[in-house]
């Protein structure tokens, strides 16, 4: 991975602080965080009421296809480190984990894929209505109650698995400093086709030059991103 000065200095900011003790000294500024959990909130509130026959369709669409659960939680690393349930529209089938342990053991391809990236291009364990929700990032508007609930944000780093923590290294202060985003600068900057190591700059610069501007730049930007449909499966 190239690294530029501004990309080093970012990381080594976020080193000290770690090294300080201290995991909340590059967050954001009190009043900033205030206004930006304001943000969440009013956004997240309007979001909900304007899309929720929406919302209702998707549901019902998702229960119909097969008759399986409607929305799926999964476990991931919050702010400080606190486990919470991300939540999204079902995308894949029931016997999906089953699935994913036989393909990994089978496929040397797949596996090696997966060890890299977290993640599938050819997923067969992707239903056909999950491929639609996921390539309009549909599947991920549940996350709204997750950032009413303060586990989320409007915008912030992708939201990780416990597993997914050692890639951050020492670095992972940068991303527990804040709390994980239903979009962000991996959302507009290519999703799943971003290496990993790139995406983990991109939390750190996003944590060491963070702003509300900046925040609604990304807003404006995903939207965007959603209908190029860059980097989504």
């Amino acid at each position: 991975m190239a690294w530029d000065a501004h990309s080093f200095e970012a990381w080594s900011r976020v080193e000290r602080s770690a090294k300080d003790g201290d995991l909340y000294a590059s967050r954001p500024r009190t009043a900033g965080r205030s206004v930006k959990r304001a943000l969440d909130l009013q956004l997240a509130i309007t979001a909900l009421v304007l899309l929720s026959p929406l919302l209702l369709l998707v549901a019902m669409i998702v229960k119909f296809s097969d008759r399986g659960p409607v929305f799926y939680s999964h476990t991931r690393i919050g702010f400080g480190g606190a486990p919470f349930g991300c939540l999204k529209f079902r995308t894949m089938k029931t016997d999906a984990s089953a699935q994913l342990s036989e393909l990994l053991q089978n496929s040397a391809a797949a596996r090696s894929e997966w060890e890299a990236t977290r993640k599938l291009k050819d997923d067969p364990r992707i239903t056909a209505v999950g491929d639609i929700l996921r390539r309009s990032s549909l599947d991920e508007l549940p996350q709204l109650f997750n950032v009413l609930r303060g586990e989320m944000s409007l915008v912030g780093p992708r939201p990780i698995t416990a597993e997914e923590l050692p890639r951050y290294g020492e670095h992972i202060w940068a991303y527990m400093a804040v709390r994980p985003g239903l979009t962000g600068h991996w959302q507009t900057s290519g999703r799943n086709d971003v290496s990993y190591e790139h995406r983990v700059s991109l939390d750190v610069h996003y944590l060491n030059n963070w702003s509300l501007g900046r925040d609604l730049i990304i807003i404006a930007k995903t939207i965007p991103a959603l209908f190029s449909q860059r980097g989504s499966y």
